[in-house]
């Protein structure tokens, strides 16, 4: 596995699902004025967990699962944020994606992180609020 910017994601040196990613690095990335990437920098300055995985789906298919997904939770009540603009930014984007998911250190939210195949970019967040258990 390679990326282009190596010195902010790196493989995880543990085998596993996910990329290495610095916190630091990640926050740097979460710097849109958003509702949904104030809240996911926010989760995770408060030792909310995070992974960013291997792999890099296409934009398009992803606009798609994102699209049923904000039907569904429309359908059913769940609070999101910022859902709806990031499945129109998802099929606007032509590349693959990276995937990553930040979930607040209360298990409230769980955010969604679209970016760029090389990590360097935020294309999207989006939060969905988490039923109580």
């Amino acid at each position: 596995m390679w990326l282009l910017y190596p010195a902010l994601v790196q493989q995880n040196p543990g085998g596993g699902w996910g990329w290495r990613v610095e916190r630091e690095l990640l926050e740097r990335l979460l710097v849109g004025d958003d509702e949904a990437s104030v809240a996911a920098l926010a989760a995770l300055r408060c030792g909310g967990s995070y992974v960013i995985w291997d792999g890099t789906p296409a934009a398009e298919s992803l606009a798609h699962i994102y699209a049923r997904r904000l039907r569904h939770t429309r359908r059913r009540g769940i609070e999101t944020t910022n859902l709806a603009h990031a499945v129109d930014l998802l099929g606007r984007h032509q590349h693959p994606v990276r995937l990553g998911q930040i979930r607040a250190a209360d298990s409230a939210w769980t955010f969604m992180l679209f970016l760029t195949e090389d990590g360097s970019r935020l294309i999207a967040c989006t939060g969905v609020r988490r039923p109580h258990v």
